[in-house]
Parts: C-alpha cells; sequence; structure tokens
C-alpha cells in the first residue's frame, strides 16, 4: 500500500522510536481487513521496534491498537487511516514508542493534571482536512495520561454504526458514550473543555501583561503577516486570537498562493503560526475579543481589548484581523439540524452522505465545486442558487451540467429546513418567478453561500460598512486612531490569502509609523501609562 517514496520517509521517522511498540489488530475476513493488515505489515517491516500480532480481540472490525510493550499506552484506530489521517497514525506510532511532542510544557502538565475516566471516540472521515488535529490531539491525550483512552473510527467504513448514531458531520467525539463535540478543536480547546478553571487562570494571567507597542486580534493570515512584520520592527508584539489559523484551517485545497503550486489550509495554518512563533511574538491562542475600547485620557492613551475570559489586553495600536465566517441562510430549521444533515463543508463531511440525497445551496464558486465533489459520492446533488444565474466560473459550470445526477434550480429561493426531529429529510424553497412554493425530499443540505465578517463585537466603536465590514483606507486605516485592520474582516475588494498577507503587512507598517510620529511627550505619557 505505500510506494516506495513513502516507505523510505516513513522508516526515517520511525528511527526516531526508543521504546518498543506492540500492534495489535482484530481483522475479519473482509477485502478492507486484508488491505489493513497489509499495510500493517509494510509498518511491522520498517522498525526492530515494532511487532504485530492478531487478536481478534475488538468488536471494531477490521482495527487496531498501537501499544507501548509493558505499559498501559497506546491509542487505536478503526479502520484504514489514509488519507489526511496517514499523518495521525504516524504521530501515533512515535508518540507511543516515546519520541517526545512538541506541545508546550504547560499543556502536557494540563493533560496530565486531569483526573476522572476519560473514554472518547472520533468519527472521521479521510477527506476531512479538519479531522487530524482532533484524532492527533487525543491521541497525545492518551499517551500522557493512563486515564484517557481514544479510538479514532473511519465513519465511512463503519457506516451501521454512524447511521444509529447519526453522525452527520466530521469529526464528532463521543465522551463515555455522549457526544463531547463537533468540529475542529486543537488540543488546548478539549482541554480547556475538561479543565472547567483553565479560564480563570488563563484570565489571571493575561491581567498581568504589560501593554503591547501592537496588539493584534486575530490570528489568520492577515493577523500572522502583521505580527511577523511588528516583531521584525523590533516593538513588542502581541496576538490574541480565537483559533490561529482562522478560516484557513476549514480551506481544502490553495492553489493561488505565490510561489507555492498547491498546498493545504491546515498545513499553511501551522506553518503561518511557526514562523510567527519565530519571531518574538506573545501569541495567546482561544482568546475571543468581545469589545474595543478607544484610547483616551481615562485608559491613559492605550487602546484596550477585553476578551470573554473577563481579561483585558492593553496596546499603543491595534491591528484587527478577526477574518470571516460561512454565511447561514436564516432560515427555520437551519440551527435545529446544524450538524444533523446541515452542513458548511463538503470535503469533510461529504463521505457521510454517500448514496444519499443532499443539496448544496449558492452558485457561486465554492457551490458549484462543492456540487461537483458531492456528485462523485452521493446519488443526487439539488444545486439551488438564489440569482437568475450561477455565478460560478464557465469551466466549473460546463463541469457541472455535465454531470448526470446534477439538476439546478435557479431564482430558488430557500425557505426553510425540514427535518423529522432528529434529522434533516426535506427543505422548502419559493420560485421567485412564479412565488409557487417546492419540496426537496433529501438528507443532507451544504450551504455554500459566502462569508460574514466577524465584527459583531465592533458595532457602535468604530465605522463598519452595510455589510458589517470594518472600513479601512489604503494604509489599513479605521475610523480610529492607533486602530488598524486588515484581511476579510475589512472593506478589501478581493477576500483573498496572499491579498490577506499583504493587508496584513501594510498595516503593521502603518501601525509602526504612527508610533514614530507620535509627539515625543506624548510618546513618554504612553509608556509611562504602559
Amino acid at each position: 500500500m505505500l510506494d516506495a517514496n513513502l516507505s523510505a520517509q516513513l522508516k526515517a521517522y520511525l528511527e526516531k522510536v526508543t521504546q518498543p511498540i506492540e500492534i495489535v489488530e482484530s481483522l475479519d475476513g473482509g477485502a478492507k481487513s486484508a488491505e489493513l493488515h497489509e499495510l500493517l505489515e509494510e509498518i511491522t517491516a520498517l522498525s526492530d521496534q515494532i511487532t504485530l500480532v492478531r487478536r481478534d480481540d475488538d468488536a471494531r472490525k477490521p482495527s487496531f491498537a498501537i501499544n507501548r510493550v509493558g505499559t498501559d499506552v497506546g491509542v487505536r484506530f478503526a479502520g484504514i487511516p489514509m488519507g489526511h489521517e496517514f499523518t495521525s497514525l504516524v504521530l501515533a506510532l512515535l508518540q507511543v514508542g516515546g519520541h517526545p511532542s512538541k506541545t508546550t510544557q504547560d499543556v502536557i502538565e494540563q493533560v496530565r493534571n486531569l483526573d476522572g475516566e476519560f473514554v472518547f471516540e472520533t468519527y472521521f472521515s479521510q477527506s476531512c482536512q479538519n479531522c487530524p488535529d482532533v484524532v492527533q490531539a487525543l491521541n497525545l491525550m492518551s499517551v500522557l495520561n493512563p486515564k484517557i483512552k481514544h479510538v479514532a473510527i473511519d465513519g465511512a467504513l463503519f457506516q451501521d454504526e454512524v447511521d444509529a448514531r447519526q453522525v452527520m458531520s466530521v469529526p464528532t467525539v463521543y465522551l463515555n458514550g455522549e457526544v463531547f463535540d463537533q468540529g475542529r478543536m486543537s488540543l488546548e480547546q478539549i482541554v480547556a473543555k475538561l479543565d472547567t478553571g483553565a479560564a480563570k487562570r488563563d484570565a489571571e494571567k493575561l491581567k498581568t501583561k504589560d501593554a503591547f507597542d501592537v496588539l493584534i486580534v486575530g490570528g489568520g493570515p492577515a493577523g500572522a503577516a502583521a505580527a511577523i512584520y511588528s516583531a521584525r520592527k523590533g516593538i513588542r508584539t502581541g496576538v490574541a486570537a480565537e483559533r490561529f489559523g482562522g478560516q484557513v484551517l476549514d480551506t481544502m485545497g490553495i492553489e493561488n498562493l505565490i510561489s507555492v503550486p498547491h498546498t493545504e489550509g491546515p498545513k499553511l495554518a501551522a506553518a503561518l503560526e511557526q514562523n510567527v512563533r519565530e519571531h518574538e511574538v506573545d501569541v495567546m491562542n482561544l482568546q475571543r475579543a468581545t469589545k474595543l475600547i478607544p484610547a483616551s485620557d481615562a485608559t491613559g492613551g492605550l487602546v484596550q481589548v477585553e476578551l470573554a475570559n473577563g481579561a483585558a489586553l492593553k496596546s499603543k495600536t491595534v491591528i484587527l484581523s478577526t477574518g470571516a465566517r460561512w454565511r447561514q441562510m436564516n432560515v427555520p430549521g437551519e440551527d435545529a439540524y446544524r450538524n444533523k444533515g446541515v452542513a458548511y463543508c463538503p470535503h469533510c463531511d461529504g463521505p457521510l452522505f454517500k448514496g444519499k440525497r443532499v443539496a448544496v445551496i449558492g452558485g457561486g464558486n465554492s457551490g458549484v465545486e462543492a456540487a461537483i465533489d458531492l456528485a462523485g459520492i452521493v446519488s443526487h446533488v439539488t444545486l439551488i442558487e438564489f440569482d437568475s444565474q450561477l455565478r460560478a466560473d464557465e469551466v466549473l459550470q460546463r463541469k457541472l451540467r455535465s454531470l448526470p445526477n446534477v439538476a439546478i434550480l435557479l431564482n430558488a429561493q430557500t425557505t426553510e429546513v425540514l427535518g423529522d426531529g432528529q434529522k434533516v429529510n426535506g427543505l422548502t424553497y419559493k420560485d421567485r418567478v412564479s412565488g409557487n412554493t417546492h419540496t426537496v425530499e433529501l438528507e443532507g443540505i451544504f450551504v455554500q453561500i459566502g462569508l460574514l465578517p466577524n465584527t459583531e463585537w465592533l458595532k457602535g466603536t468604530l465605522e463598519l460598512s452595510a455589510r458589517g465590514e470594518i472600513v479601512i483606507n489604503d494604509r489599513g486605516e479605521t475610523s480610529l486612531p492607533g486602530v488598524y485592520a486588515a484581511g476579510d474582516a475589512t472593506t478589501v475588494p478581493y477576500k483573498q490569502i496572499v491579498i490577506a498577507m499583504g493587508a496584513g503587512s501594510t498595516a503593521a507598517l502603518s501601525a509602526f509609523d504612527h508610533l514614530m510620529r507620535l509627539p515625543v511627550a506624548e510618546r513618554e505619557k504612553v509608556t509611562e501609562a504602559a
């Protein structure tokens, strides 16, 4: 199953294993079991530290456990962890085999100190770019703390189990038999949810921080670029981000980043964070901003940013790069059936709808690309577009119209998501020409209707456009002195990664210029307040 190049790379990684590993497989007579056995034999042959045994002692077949010999340290995979999950398999082998994690020592100790019995089950799909973060985080937790157990389950392979538990979104995580959470989660987020006192301790630490020269709110491409350009000027720089990487974490393929022919969102986000941390930047993750207080005499000439955990950060200048999120339809039933048939990531959740009927809402590039991808998995796709024509590129439209299991509805306004109380079973739409209402029976709805800026918390504080975007000029200046903005949350006309990076750099240089141009007396006054 592994080509020569991949085998060579894996062999080099496995040289880092320092403690013996036993892989215990549970198989049946099916083709997938034979495929898994072949993979595990190939892995075992690459390292003298790894042995393979068959016990068939797990109810899920095919599955396998990776155990550290003579200990209770181990992880389990149900299915064949290829695709995006192959990296999770490699990391599990290394970590169970004694290779240390690069996670900060504070987080490692927080995991080790968790008390209780925690049995996690994660449903993933091999095409899901969000799943590996969750799988890898929970695997590491089970390696660090013997009270934590984790099994990663390929939802496409265990379809009966997925149907019984009505899993309609990946990753879906169960804890001790109950739904724990859905969607992308970092190790820090999972630990914070389990460690109920973490937020309060974190807030107390943040309250003691000195004022920054530049504080960036948001950790996407714009925020990362702003942080690097600020730090390179030798000024005190901080980043407060709800999740570092932002919307990029949810992006499957990136092909328009100059000099990079192709990459994936999580990979780019990890590279951005690594680049930022190579500079002297204070990165404060899992921090949601709730209020911006402009500089005034009452604040000592400093801008303040209040956080959801009760802490407040102070800075001489602030760069807002809070990004955007998927726009919702805002129709009855959408919230009730989110992750129960209503989804926003076709790459992640598409495999769960194999052989079923789905709709895609939106006729732009994102919607048409989603419909094309889904058509290869599901039985039928209905694309619903509000306008009288599709807005996607012509090459995508031609591809879509060539597919036999796709129907396109124009001038169609989705009015309600229907369900049986447990999951989606249809939707209604109004024909905007005739005014008639129609019902479409289906099992899934993928919403692809654009982006909404994350700026609600700024209303009434600075100037926003009618669409809620932060109004900026060509220097990234907002309507407030000392406050700058960049990226998808602003009025920049094109929402692209490369443009966000440039805008973040511009905002950082403008903020530095602002600091240098402060009158000497005022600069000293602000410095004293800091």
